[in-house]
């Protein structure tokens, strides 16, 4: 029974359920010790009964928990729904300041700002109110502006499981700005 606990807490969740919230959820509902050994027999469990071709989804480690996901090979009706659905896409001023935030958080607005080059207010309320930032404090400046970080939903919408997973700055190559007559390595 405590596997399907553990399967209808991942399934009810819209976000990725860590392990701490399993083992705090089903001693409340329960009142049994859940030990970590356990925990991963029955998450090795779901796992394998969702592996097979027989189902859309599979169970996903990201974000630092657990999540159901449907597999790639679904991915072409998947696309569909995500065209019938693009209002909600990420503009490119959201992603362009997401990842200022990425790289250099926890950051000021008008850090951001200075690096964009545009006033952000719009985008950063916006950011705020999709989740993907989070107010991470105050900084110790004149004003004590307000210093902005990724949210853990941004791990999950874009499906890792830490900001170390994002790609490194200098494995990034930038052929944009290489002037007429040099040469790109």
């Amino acid at each position: 029974m405590v596997e399907k606990y553990i399967e209808a807490l991942i399934f009810a969740s819209d976000t990725s359920v860590r392990k701490e919230e399993i083992v705090l959820c089903i001693q409340a509902a329960t009142g049994d010790d859940l030990s970590d050994k356990e925990l991963n027999q029955y998450l090795e469990n779901i796992h394998n009964r969702y592996a097979d071709d027989l189902h859309a989804i599979e169970l996903v480690n990201s974000g630092g928990g657990y999540q159901f996901l449907t597999k790639k090979n679904m991915q072409p009706v998947i696309q569909q729904l995500q065209i019938q659905r693009s209002k909600k896409k990420l503009s490119q001023a959201s992603l362009e300041t997401l990842a200022i935030i990425a790289y250099r958080q926890p950051i000021t607005k008008l850090e951001i700002e200075q690096i964009r080059g545009v006033n952000c207010d719009y985008t950063m309320q916006r950011l705020l109110e999709k989740d993907f930032i989070t107010i991470q404090g105050k900084a110790e400046g004149p004003g004590r502006p307000i210093l902005y970080g990724l949210s853990e939903y941004f791990l999950d919408y874009f499906g890792i499981n830490s900001i170390l997973d994002l790609p490194q700055l200098k494995d990034i190559e930038n052929t944009e700005n290489i002037e007429i007559g040099e040469k790109s390595e």
